[in-house]
């Protein structure tokens, strides 16, 4: 810093209409891109927003350490204003309009959560600012014919309807036809299950599966023997359960208890409700979905692979990252790459590179249809087996044979 002498000398040289040396240290000052974001950090989805926010900062650190962002012949840094949106979407959408509006900032980065994302998409319309996000999935944020929104991860109806696939693979490969298997459901209400449902029925009507539960998980997350009994007398094939991490939690923890049997058991937030954690090896055999696995042969520019991704990441925050942190870090990336593509700072130059975008990153590939969407990147199944996340489907990445059917409880 310089001191207070030399500070007077640098403002009496302006005034005098004198020319002062530049030092190399003035010289290789980058200039700063400002970007916004509201994030979970207090509230229900408080210990997703922060492996959010953690995924935006460590590819922004990344970035930075590597030179910053050459746009138009010049350097710039990256820099992110982030608030806390406390899980409260009107509290978000202040902060959004803060963001765009006072604090000047030049693009956005998403929130958590759907709800969330909704109302910071609808501020990001009205200025006109692009926003990269990556933890809104449900299919209500791509049907308002948004322009200014992208999402690097995959829709909320694609979550489980792999599992459907799996099933009818292995059936088939065991000689059996997919259209004799039984499926079950049990999802919150809410958007985001809401999808997911649809395209698990979508999955069963392709099949020509038989639905045989179709139910709402208790709004508490503190009972669902009512489904289980049905599981127990209907027999189901698979058991599909999407109720973020208290229906993970929910489910586990009750299947464990009361020892039903269900030749499939397909859930979302296996990594956030812990469900090894809770459960133990009681948890095993559960098929997992997720967004991202470190085992993925992704490689991209800044961090290399998917598993150089998890290194760096452990290495800066000692745990390894979820898959709310590595879609994330895909966020910043893309948005970096946009704007390097678009030579410029020009709100609507960028839209249109983010438009374009075709490019393989440590999180998959990412390619947006016109509303937004993310249609290049397969959901990931991973099967829980003695404390391991092993990847089992698609079948053009599984790393694993899929454990089918789960040991009955009286096998364990």
């Amino acid at each position: 810093m310089l001191g207070k002498f030399a500070r007077r000398l640098i403002a009496v040289a302006f005034a005098c209409g004198l020319v002062l040396p530049i030092t190399s240290a003035q010289a290789e000052q980058k200039e700063v891109i400002l970007i916004g974001a509201t994030m979970s950090l207090t509230g229900q989805h408080a210990t997703n927003g922060r492996h959010s926010r953690k995924g935006y900062q460590l590819a922004v650190n990344l970035i930075n350490e590597n030179g910053g962002l050459e746009v138009g012949g010049r350097k710039y840094d990256l820099k992110v204003i982030y608030y806390d949106d406390e899980s409260n979407p009107k509290l978000a959408a202040k902060f959004a309009k803060r963001l765009i509006s006072k604090d000047n900032v030049q693009f956005m980065l998403g929130p958590y959560s759907t709800a969330i994302t909704e109302a910071v998409a609808d501020v990001t319309e009205k200025y006109r600012v692009p926003m990269v996000q990556a933890n809104g999935a449900s299919l209500s944020l791509f049907e308002k014919d948004r322009v200014y929104m992208f999402a690097v991860l995959s829709s909320a109806d694609q979550y489980l309807t792999e599992a459907l696939n799996l099933i009818a693979e292995r059936t088939t490969v065991a000689g059996g036809d997919a259209s004799s298997l039984k499926v079950a459901i049990a999802v919150e209400n809410d958007s985001f299950s809401g999808d997911l449902r649809q395209g698990v029925l979508n999955a069963a009507d392709k099949f020509d599966m038989e639905v045989v539960i179709d139910e709402f998980l208790p709004r508490d997350f503190k009972d669902m023997t009512f489904i289980l009994d049905k599981v127990k007398e209907q027999k189901p094939d698979i058991l599909v359960v999407s109720g973020h991490e208290g229906g993970a939690m929910l489910a586990t923890r009750q299947i464990k208890e009361q020892k039903v049997d269900v030749p499939m058991l397909a859930m979302t937030h296996c990594e956030g409700a812990d469900i090894h954690g809770l459960l133990g090896v009681y948890a095993d055999y559960t098929i997992c979905a997720t967004q991202w696995s470190s085992d993925m042969p992704f490689k991209g520019k800044w961090f290399g692979g998917a598993h150089e991704y998890k290194k760096r990441f452990e290495a800066e925050y000692g745990y390894g990252p979820p898959y709310q942190a590595a879609e994330s870090s895909a966020a910043v990336l893309v948005l970096a790459d946009a704007i390097q593509r678009a030579g410029s700072l020009d709100r609507e130059k960028v839209r249109g590179a983010l438009g374009n975008t075709d490019m393989e990153t440590f999180f998959g590939w990412i390619r947006f249809d016109e509303t937004g969407k993310n249609v290049a990147k397969p959901i990931i199944l991973r099967q829980l087996v003695k404390g391991r996340y092993l990847v089992v489907a698609p079948s053009g990445h599984a790393k694993h044979e899929v454990i089918y059917p789960r040991p009955k409880w009286s096998e364990r």
